[in-house]
């Protein structure tokens, strides 16, 4: 199973563009027109640039109200959609523990330790011929679980200490990637709760994300969720 977000990006992209830069005009216009006394004019660019700003947030609600949650299964792709290629993101594992790490020198916790395996992938086909090779460096992104009444649960404070500890090579996500290149991010939760119970978020951090029609930031919009159960397989490098 496959989803995207946000679907169709260079439009999105366009629009906010466009829209701000007839803001700007408009808040040009009633500036030259107060100074020049042309009080009229200057409330009708006011008026044109409330107008458009109306429009635009109108529609961003209109897509964030018409979108619906999605569960990826074990094995799914999540594609972000870059303006000119696209990164895609999917559980590749599962495991829990009570402690991390070698005896004597274990890492231990109130709550137990859930990891997650992610893996990410520069889909080539995704491309066009002329961008060639050279490498893309994927937006800043941020990981969380969610129970099922929505609360949320985010990564470890000690989880480059467990990583250590299991021995486990973790790439950061905002490591670059050529096309068709991918690499494993371990993600380090606490939380009592079984994996069937967890749902995982993997999406753009806070910015200019919020402002664009069908992202996930934005106000009210529903989330594409990795389903962690049944655990697609055992970590690939671990010594729980």
């Amino acid at each position: 199973m496959t989803a995207y977000t946000p679907a169709w990006m260079p439009i999105p992209v366009l629009a906010f563009l466009g829209t701000a830069f007839l803001l700007v005009l408009c808040a040009l216009a009633a500036i030259l027109t107060t100074m020049t006394a042309q009080r009229a004019a200057a409330r009708r660019a006011l008026a044109a640039g409330f107008a458009l700003a109306s429009a635009y947030f109108a529609v961003l609600l209109g897509f964030s109200l018409a979108s619906h949650e999605a569960v990826l299964p074990a094995g799914g792709w999540k594609y972000f959609c870059e303006a000119d290629c696209h990164i895609a993101y999917s559980v590749a594992a599962v495991e829990t523990a009570a402690a991390a790490g070698p005896e004597m020198q274990q890492v231990a916790t109130r709550e137990p330790f859930v990891i997650v395996q992610l893996q990410t992938w520069f889909d080539p086909v995704t491309i066009s011929p002329r961008r060639g090779d050279a490498p893309l460096t994927p937006n800043d992104r941020v990981a969380v679980l969610y129970d099922a009444r929505g609360n949320r649960i985010p990564e470890s404070p000690r989880g480059a200490e467990v990583r250590r500890a299991l021995g486990l090579n973790s790439t950061p996500l905002t490591q670059a990637l050529h096309p068709g290149e991918r690499y494993a991010t371990y993600l380090v939760f606490e939380t009592r709760l079984e994996p069937a119970q967890l749902r995982l978020w993997v999406g753009d951090a806070a910015g200019e994300q919020r402002l664009l029609w069908g992202a996930e930031p934005s106000p009210f919009h529903k989330k594409i969720l990795f389903a962690l159960s049944p655990a697609p397989a055992r970590l690939t490098r671990n010594s729980l």
